[in-house]
């Protein structure tokens, strides 16, 4: 199958080297001289330092060459929830056949899931979906083995992404719950950075587990309220995700934490990191919906303090400690 991967970052870098070896697969990059030093080196050195590139995979700067590539095949979107849209806006010209994306958020001041903006730019009719789960791309470059999930509600596409990306390492499990596949990528992240702070500051692992438990309940609660389905959040893409990204050390999100534990401000953060982790982008997004559907997301809140009221997290500890008791429900 003919596949073109948009955007050279960790994630679509990583998943372009494990289908390469069963697909024909082009690499998309905007900036050239980042292609060129790729192809030159064969390596990402800036994402995925130390891990060779097949020798099959094809790189590319060029546009209109890598959708043409995939005129008959798959679109792979592999930006950040905030690259989607100028790359979106970017295919209008081209005929799209079929597109997954891999980001996980909801976008800054809209609010909107990625399902939404495809929709909003491209209409109803572009067979699309989501890829999500619990994945780090430093793992999956690796050969590493992982489980996904592809959210769609077109069947057809769904058994287009799975005979793609199934197999090898990679495990692929299909959902119509495309909503539920999207709120459960994007909240965890916000949670990753209330499990990070609780680390940075040796809360133990009762409290680790605590806030993964109760923050599940966050997600949940918001997922349906968006129109999600229950199970999806115990699937993969829910509690899948949220284990991994709030407790793996290569989780972006789960840095933010330890940092802010440890007394730095958010800029120094992102500096140390070198962008932004999409929780940061996603908790005021995920705020203004709770607001909207009535939903209590405490641990949600409490993140927020920190990062935009200056808040300190041994405060919004104590915040949270000290609501009142009550029965326990998702």
């Amino acid at each position: 199958m003919n596949i073109s991967v948009f955007g050279a970052g960790a994630w679509g870098t990583a998943l372009s080297m494990s289908l390469a070896d069963r697909h024909q697969v082009m690499l998309f990059g905007r900036e050239a001289q980042a292609i060129a030093d790729m192809s030159a080196r064969r390596e990402n050195a800036r994402y995925l330092p130390g891990l060779a590139l097949p020798p099959s995979l094809a790189l590319t700067a060029d546009l209109p060459a890598a959708t043409a590539h995939a005129s008959d095949g798959l679109m792979v979107a592999a930006t950040s929830v905030a690259g989607l849209r100028p790359l979106l806006t970017s295919f209008l010209p081209y005929a799209l056949p079929n597109l997954i994306w891999l980001c996980k958020g909801f976008e800054e001041g809209s609010a909107l899931l990625p399902h939404q903006i495809v929709r909003e730019l491209m209409g109803d009719t572009l067979p699309c979906g989501a890829l999500s789960g619990p994945s780090f791309a430093q793992e999956v470059a690796r050969g590493l083995p992982c489980a996904l999930t592809i959210g769609s509600a077109d069947p057809a596409l769904c058994q287009l992404a799975v005979s793609a990306i199934h197999g090898n390492t990679i495990r692929v499990y299909s959902s119509d719950d495309l909503v539920g596949v999207e709120v459960g990528g994007a909240v965890k992240n916000v949670l990753a950075i209330a499990t990070g702070i609780a680390d940075g500051l040796g809360l133990g692992l009762n409290a680790r587990a605590a806030l993964i438990t109760r923050g599940l309940a966050e997600i949940t609660r918001l997922g349906i309220a968006l129109g999600g389905r229950s199970e999806t959040f115990m699937g993969l893409t829910g509690v899948g995700d949220l284990i991994l990204t709030c407790t793996g050390d290569l989780s972006r999100n789960r840095q933010v934490g330890l940092g802010l534990a440890a007394g730095k401000s958010l800029d120094t953060i992102v500096n140390e990191l070198g962008h932004v982790a999409e929780g940061v982008r996603c908790v005021r997004a995920v705020q203004q919906l709770a607001r909207q559907h009535q939903i209590a997301t405490p641990i949600v809140d409490a993140v927020g303090r920190v990062l935009f009221e200056s808040e300190t997290p041994i405060k919004a500890l104590q915040q949270l400690l000290a609501r009142e008791s009550r029965v326990e429900t998702a």
